[in-house]
C-alpha cells in the first residue's frame, strides 16, 4: 500500500459461526482507498456472509471489522450512514414509488439540493415513467435499479455491492460497469461479491475465491494464475474444484462441516 492509500477495510481473524462450522474463519482482508476488490464465488459459498460480515449486517463471532475507521458490530447504523450497500436480495419498500424511497434515503444521508440528485438518478436509471409507480409492481430489473441509484445518491467513497447486476439489461450493466469504474479511477472504492468472472477480468484490481465458506485464494487476478496460458476460469474450477473434492473427503470421514 502507497503512502497516500489508507485501508478503508481492514477484518482481523474474522469468521461466523453456524453450530459447530465456522464459516470465513481465519479471515484478514485489508481493501485500500482507490481499490476495485472481487469476492468470487459459486452460488452458496459465502459471499453474502462475507458482506455482512463487513457492513455490520451480521455481528462476527471471532474476530473483528472495521470499515472507514467504525466498528462494524459496534456501530452498524453510523457505519451504514457512511457507506452504500447493494444486498443482493433486497427490494425498496413496496408502498413507496421509486422518487419518495430515493427522498427518503436521500433525507436519512444528509444529501444536500436532494431533489435535483433523485431527478438525476431516476433519469440516469430511466425510471421516469416509473415515478408515479409503487415499488412492489416494479420489474425485478426496476426494482433493481432503485436500489443502485439509492446506494449512489449520497455519493459514498465506499460501495458494497452484493450480485448488482443480477437484474439489468446488458445497456444497464455496461453503464453501470462504467460508472463504477469512474468511481474508483476518481478515488472511490468497491467491495464486489459475485460469481460472473467476468466481473474480474474487467473491473477488479484484487479479488477473492471462496467456496464453502472457505476463502481459497486471493490476490491480483495475474497472481492467481499459475502461467499465462491459465485463463481465470481454469483458476476458479481449479481452486473451487479442490475444495468440492476435499468436502467429499471429509464426508467420507463422517467429518461435517456445516451445521
Amino acid at each position: 500500500m502507497s503512502a497516500n492509500e489508507e485501508s478503508l477495510v481492514v477484518a482481523k481473524d474474522l469468521g461466523k459461526r453456524y453450530g459447530d462450522f465456522i464459516a470465513l474463519h481465519p479471515l484478514d482482508v485489508k481493501v485500500s482507498s482507490g481499490e476495485f476488490f472481487g469476492v468470487f464465488g459459486p452460488n452458496g459459498a459465502g459471499k453474502s456472509t462475507f458482506i455482512k460480515l463487513l457492513t455490520g449486517q451480521l455481528k462476527p463471532s471471532i474476530g473483528g471489522v472495521e470499515v472507514l475507521g467504525i466498528n462494524a458490530a459496534l456501530q452498524p447504523q453510523k457505519l451504514k450512514a457512511n457507506i452504500g450497500i447493494v444486498p443482493e436480495s433486497e427490494s425498496p419498500p413496496s408502498y413507496l414509488t421509486p422518487g419518495e424511497f430515493l427522498q427518503f434515503v436521500g433525507k436519512l444521508r444528509g444529501v444536500g439540493d436532494l431533489d435535483s440528485k433523485v431527478e438525476h438518478w431516476m433519469d440516469w436509471f430511466g425510471l421516469q415513467e416509473k415515478r408515479d409507480t409503487m415499488c412492489k409492481d416494479l420489474s425485478k430489473g426496476q426494482r433493481q435499479k432503485v436500489m443502485l441509484a439509492s446506494a449512489f445518491i449520497h455519493e459514498p467513497k465506499l460501495l458494497f455491492l452484493d450480485e448488482p447486476f443480477a437484474n439489468l439489461d446488458p445497456i444497464y450493466q455496461r453503464k453501470c460497469r462504467q460508472w463504477l469504474l469512474d468511481m474508483v479511477a476518481n478515488g472511490g472504492t468497491i467491495f464486489l461479491c459475485s460469481h460472473v468472472l467476468e466481473m474480474a477480468e474487467r473491473m477488479c484490481n484484487r479479488m477473492a475465491i471462496i467456496n464453502n465458506g472457505k476463502v481459497l485464494a486471493a490476490g491480483t487476478v495475474k497472481g492467481l494464475k499459475e502461467s499465462d496460458e491459465e485463463t481465470l476460469e481454469d483458476v476458479f474450477i481449479r481452486l473451487v474444484g479442490h475444495s468440492i473434492e476435499e468436502a467429499e473427503r471429509l464426508s467420507d470421514e463422517g467429518i461435517d462441516e456445516e451445521e
